[in-house]
């Protein structure tokens, strides 16, 4: 819109903020930092998160724990497949996005986008049916039934890849709350910009607030306190370089975390991802229940 001296409008330029708790507050510590393009040209300025800000996004997601790991597995399948159709509402901007951060044209970069709203709905469609293959019915000597049951770790940090912006950032935090785990996820330190407009649609897609919180900032400086906090139960080390993975890994043993190793190699986010990623954060409970009409209560252990 022109005014009536004929002077072009001035371009709105998006202020980019963390996601934590369903809010997106700025970061704690009121710092930004710049984000570039692949050519080096700025684009936004993203919010450095702090010690503060992990803590507080810990805080958030323990919140969420029980809503969240209490509802049904179809009910996380139709967040999840409703987080895919809003992904998909924006799938122009988010092509926008990825081809910046990544250096790709814009056809690969719609390409990343629409194999990440197909990655949603991928998830969406394992959340009823991961328990029917890492549970089951185990045999005992004895009049008794024996059953294997999933059940989600808790609060779950995720590190989230360093190249592929969207469909690797999908392909981590996805199958961590599929399961019914919520997440803090680190994004990106040089591609940040999907990650935080990911947010936004995480917040319209009737996902609780909580059950993701998104950081923007150094991995180092946010990754450190994550993995030594004693609120978090487990820790996906996709997006850190081997020396920072090692250190992490040696804070997560204080309270015993599960921890999934980086990918020696280049991952290949496009292939088709199986089930390893939901099953690294899944503990199994076992059932013991007598058999017969008249058995008292079985107990657990």
């Amino acid at each position: 819109m022109s005014d009536s001296g004929g002077q072009g409008r001035l371009t709105v330029l998006k202020t980019y903020k963390l996601y934590v708790g369903g809010k997106f507050p700025r970061s704690e510590s009121g710092r930004v930092y710049e984000v570039t393009d692949a050519k080096s040209r700025w684009l936004a300025n993203a919010p450095l998160s702090s010690r503060k800000d992990a803590r507080d996004a810990v805080v958030a997601a323990r919140k969420a724990v029980g809503g969240w790991s209490g509802a049904t597995a179809y009910n996380r399948g139709q967040v999840l497949y409703r987080v895919a159709e809003m992904l998909e509402g924006r799938a122009e901007q988010f092509a926008r996005e990825v081809a910046d951060a990544e250096g790709l044209s814009r056809a690969k970069a719609a390409a990343a986008v629409e194999a990440a709203v197909d990655r949603w709905v991928w998830y969406a469609g394992w959340t009823d049916k991961i328990a029917q293959v890492r549970g089951g019915a185990n045999p005992v000597a004895g009049p008794y039934f024996n059953h294997s049951v999933p059940e989600p770790t808790g609060v779950v940090a995720v590190l989230a890849p360093r190249a592929s912006s969207l469909l690797g950032l999908v392909s981590v935090v996805a199958p961590v709350i599929a399961t019914g785990n919520t997440a803090v996820v680190v994004a990106s330190e040089d591609r940040p910009l999907p990650a935080l407009s990911l947010a936004e649609v995480l917040a319209t897609s009737d996902v609780p607030g909580g059950v993701v919180n998104m950081l923007s900032g150094r991995t180092a400086e946010i990754a450190a306190p994550l993995a030594a906090h004693q609120d978090v139960n487990g820790i996906d080390l996709t997006g850190a370089d081997a020396a920072l993975a090692k250190d992490l890994e040696v804070a997560a043993a204080d309270n015993l975390k599960r921890v999934l190793r980086p990918a020696r190699g280049a991952e290949d986010w496009a292939a088709e991802p199986g089930t390893r990623r939901m099953a690294a954060f899944l503990e199994t409970k076992t059932v013991w229940h007598p058999t017969g009409a008249l058995g008292v209560a079985g107990s657990s252990y």
